[in-house]
């Protein structure tokens, strides 16, 4: 008995290396499309950890990337968001290394008109692993995040804020109902942001990972919502429809030999619905990954891409899987073509409805690289396409 071939769903092609090796550890630091259809990332971590102030933009119609003006202040962990009226701001971050940086008060905002960036208010409270939304009315909460405690160790925060595009001030929001860092953060109908998981530091190696959710409404106020099925760190959240929402792996808890590791709870996916305030299990992916990027891509569906088990001693994940959300809520994931370069903290956008890019991050670490003592990154590009006669011809424009 032979087992039957499953066709990979889309197809890659390389596009233009970016500029500067770099990856983008964090939720909300990676790439945005601005309203020319371009793509712009900026900041991150470089091979030794330390914060970079590279900006660089993606023409798609060129297929070439343009370094263009660095960031006034080197950050990692920080917010990228594009405004309504198409600027970009980038908001607080890590300064310096992951082990020994400064968190950040400074905000910035890019200028596409003019590929400059200039200073605007700063925060209240300095923050990395923050996370930032875009509002109705044009402003943006930033919520939670990292601070520092004492003695270099770090607490997680309940604190928000809120930007005025239009005056370039914060001002305070209500507290969130549970403090934390590395949460994800997911704009819904009506106003309301979902923000879901995360960690909450508590002085040890492996701070634990948290299950609880809260909505973020247009009252300025705060209420529980509905908690995961299983706590996740490192997870993804990505818009299915204006009112539910993918929430895709994420890092195992635990370690082997040492109680509640589950290395299959990183193949696990839920589906949250605002009606209801429920999170329900889906099918789970083909396999499991932290550290991926999951965009959407077309009506209903999730591209989910790369990742790795952990942070430490790892190989980035080449394989990638479509989930497709159906009538009445059934859902499906097929395999998707793989990427040419494994992959994890990198950035990704969807270009169209049919077109995602994704770009740099890290190829291999500690031990799986040549240098156990150097992160290995990529300056490859990839586009993906679910029909390849959308694809560029490789090379063109470069």
């Amino acid at each position: 008995m032979t087992t039957p071939t499953v066709a990979a769903t889309g197809a890659w092609t390389a596009a233009d290396d970016l500029p500067t090796p770099a990856a983008w550890y964090g939720q909300h630091d990676g790439a945005v499309l601005l309203d020319d259809d371009s793509v712009l990332v900026t900041g991150g971590a470089d091979a030794a950890s330390a914060a970079l102030d590279r900006t660089a933009v993606y023409d798609p119609t060129a297929n070439a990337w343009q370094p263009v003006d660095s960031l006034g202040t080197p950050r990692q962990l920080h917010t990228i968001t594009r405004l309504a009226n198409g600027k970009v701001l980038v908001v607080g971050g890590l300064s310096g290394s992951s082990a020994a940086g400064t968190g950040l008060r400074s905000a910035e905002l890019y200028d596409p008109l003019t590929h400059a960036w200039t200073a605007t208010g700063g925060l209240a409270t300095p923050r990395w692993g923050h996370s930032a939304a875009l509002l109705p009315d044009g402003s943006v909460l930033v919520a939670g995040g990292s601070a520092i405690r004492s003695g270099r160790t770090t607490t997680a925060l309940r604190s928000a804020e809120r930007y005025d595009p239009v005056s370039g001030r914060w001002s305070p929001a209500k507290d969130m109902t549970d403090a934390r860092t590395g949460h994800t953060a997911v704009p819904l109908d009506g106003g309301v942001v979902l923000v879901v998981g995360g960690v909450a530091p508590v002085g040890t190696a492996d701070d634990p990972a948290l299950a609880f959710c809260e909505l973020y409404g247009p009252e300025d106020q705060w209420v529980p919502t509905g908690s995961l099925l299983r706590a996740r760190r490192h997870h993804r959240a990505t818009l299915v429809s204006d009112t539910t929402v993918l929430v895709t792996g994420g890092t195992a808890p635990g370690s082997p030999g040492a109680g509640p590791y589950d290395p299959f709870s990183q193949r696990g996916a839920e589906r949250y619905d605002l009606a209801t305030g429920v999170w329900t299990a889906v099918t789970e992916m083909p396999s499991g990954r932290a550290f991926h990027r999951a965009v959407r891509i077309g009506p209903g569906q999730v591209l989910v891409a790369g990742g790795a088990a952990s942070d430490r001693d790892e190989a980035g994940y080449r394989s990638t899987a479509l989930h497709t959300t159906g009538q009445n809520n059934t859902d499906a994931w097929a395999p998707a073509a793989g990427l040419a370069v494994g992959r994890w903290a990198f950035a990704a956008v969807t270009l169209s409805d049919d077109l995602v890019l994704v770009t740099g991050g890290v190829a291999r670490s500690g031990l799986a690289a040549a240098d156990p003592a150097v992160t290995e990154l990529t300056t490859a590009t990839e586009l993906f396409a679910v029909d390849d006669e959308t694809l560029p011809v490789a090379g063109s424009g470069s």
